[in-house]
């Protein structure tokens, strides 16, 4: 028996420094220097930033999170 995984994140998950500058229009560095300041909620997995863009935007806009 196989099991596959869907190699598709979920659309909420925002991988790379990249992707999380676009999602919040800042440039590359100003993301990295957000980043490593603790200041966006993000964590490093296996090298890589990664962040969901609800929390992204709620921790920009000061407004809550709905919990899941």
């Amino acid at each position: 028996m196989t099991t596959t995984i869907d190699e598709t994140p979920p659309a909420d998950v925002l991988w790379g420094a990249e992707a999380i500058a676009k999602a919040i229009g800042q440039t590359q560095r100003a993301t990295y220097h957000l980043l490593a300041s603790k200041i966006l909620p993000a964590k490093r997995v296996g090298g890589r930033w990664v962040a969901s863009r609800r929390k992204l935007l709620a921790a920009l806009t000061g407004d809550e999170v709905p919990a899941s």
